[in-house]
C-alpha cells in the first residue's frame, strides 16, 4: 500500500472546488449502514494538512448505531485525487479508521470531542512513523489513567479489528475499515507478555465497542 510521503503544499492557494470522489465513497458505505443518515454530525479540520495545518485527517463524521456512536476518519486514503507515488492498488495508505463508542449517560459532546483529538493524534502518529494499521494490532501508549476526557474509565491503549464497513473500492483504489477498540493497561500488558494475542483478547470482550464501563477480560 501506498503510505505517508504526501508532501504538504504550504503557502500554496488551492481552488474551493472540487470534486472528492475518495470522500464520496466512505460517506457512500457509510449511508449505506445507516440509511437515512445523510448529515451526521461532523468535525472538520479548519486548516489542512496540506496546507500546514497540525490535523492529518480532513474530517470525521459520526454516525448514530443506536447503542453506540459510529466514528469513521477522512484522510488515511486519497480524498481528492490520485498521488501518484501510491500503490496503484490502494487508495493512500489503504484504510480509514473508525471507532465504535458505546452511548453511556456521562458521554457528552467534550466526549465525542475527545475521540475526534484521539484519531488525529493516532493520524499524526501515523503519518510521522510512516505507519499503517493492520487488524489485530495493539497500540500501547504506557499511560495509566483513561483516554477519556474525564480520565474515569479503565481504558489507556487500544486494539485494531476489522469494522463492518469492510472493504470498499474507490476511483483511488481499495479501502479497508479498520475499527480502533479501548483496551485496559492490564489488557494490553498481557499482549506485550505475550500471555494473550491481540485477537483472543478482543474475542474474549466479544464485540469492537469501545466501552468505557465494561469489565476487564484478563
Amino acid at each position: 500500500m501506498g503510505l505517508f510521503n504526501k508532501a504538504k503544499k504550504k503557502n500554496e492557494e488551492i481552488e474551493e472546488e472540487i470534486t472528492a470522489p475518495g470522500w464520496d465513497a466512505i460517506t457512500t458505505r457509510f449511508e449505506q449502514l445507516y440509511p437515512g443518515q445523510s448529515d451526521p454530525k461532523h468535525y472538520a479540520t479548519l486548516i489542512k494538512y496540506r496546507l500546514g495545518g497540525n490535523d492529518p485527517l480532513d474530517g470525521v463524521s459520526i454516525y448514530d448505531a443506536g447503542d453506540f456512536w459510529h466514528f469513521v476518519t477522512y484522510g488515511f486514503s486519497d480524498l481528492y485525487e490520485k498521488h501518484q507515488e501510491d500503490d496503484p492498488e490502494w487508495s493512500g495508505a489503504g484504510f480509514e479508521l473508525t471507532v465504535k463508542l458505546k452511548k453511556l449517560p456521562w458521554i457528552d459532546e467534550d466526549e465525542i470531542k475527545n475521540v475526534v483529538g484521539i484519531l488525529q493524534s493516532l493520524a499524526r502518529y501515523a503519518f510521522s512513523s510512516q505507519r499503517g494499521f493492520q487488524p489485530y494490532e495493539y497500540i500501547w501508549t504506557k499511560q495509566t489513567d483513561g483516554f477519556d476526557a474525564k480520565a474515569k474509565s479503565k481504558l489507556t491503549g487500544f486494539a485494531t479489528a476489522p469494522d463492518e464497513a469492510g472493504l470498499i473500492e474507490t476511483p483511488h483504489g481499495k479501502v479497508e475499515f479498520i475499527c480502533v477498540v479501548g483496551l485496559s493497561d492490564k489488557e494490553l500488558r498481557s499482549i506485550v507478555d505475550k500471555e494473550s494475542t491481540t485477537k483472543e483478547i478482543l474475542e474474549k470482550i466479544g464485540n469492537s465497542l469501545t466501552d468505557y464501563e465494561r469489565d476487564e477480560v484478563v
